[in-house]
């Protein structure tokens, strides 16, 4: 089927806000592997600005003074989590154990066979490895 020049061709970003922006670039840098396009401070919202990429995925990581919490558990209306495209589930269960990030047990998804499992990040923003 042939794309009309105004159909959605995916997603360009997701957004989240960091109640510690340090911690959780670390999180999304260092310990998931995402790349830092750019990043900056904006003074006039003393607020930062991070775009991180993995393959085709981008996050725009923010920091912004006094954010409130989002409900997020128990399943709470809205967006429910983020899922991650990986080769080897276990493996990257293992990496994250490695930096201190538990997840849940490892289970098979009932209608693919894929097997998949749940995080948190540092503001326990649910996500999901699902094996590719």
């Amino acid at each position: 089927m042939e794309q009309a020049s105004g159909d959605i061709l995916g997603f360009h970003h997701v957004a989240i806000i960091a109640s510690d922006y340090q911690l959780s670039r670390h999180f999304y840098v260092d310990v998931l592997g995402f790349v830092v396009i750019a990043e900056n401070f904006r003074a006039e919202r003393n607020s930062w600005k991070c775009d991180l990429k993995i393959g085709d995925a981008q996050i725009e990581l923010f920091s912004f003074p006094e954010a409130p919490p989002r409900v997020s558990r128990p399943e709470a209306c809205g967006l429910r989590h983020l899922a991650f495209r990986v080769q080897d589930v276990a493996a990257k269960v293992e990496h994250l154990k490695s930096h201190g990030v538990a997840s849940e047990p490892v289970r098979t998804d009932p209608y693919t066979g894929r097997l998949f499992t749940f995080f948190s990040d540092p503001d326990g923003l649910p996500l999901e490895l699902y094996q590719v």
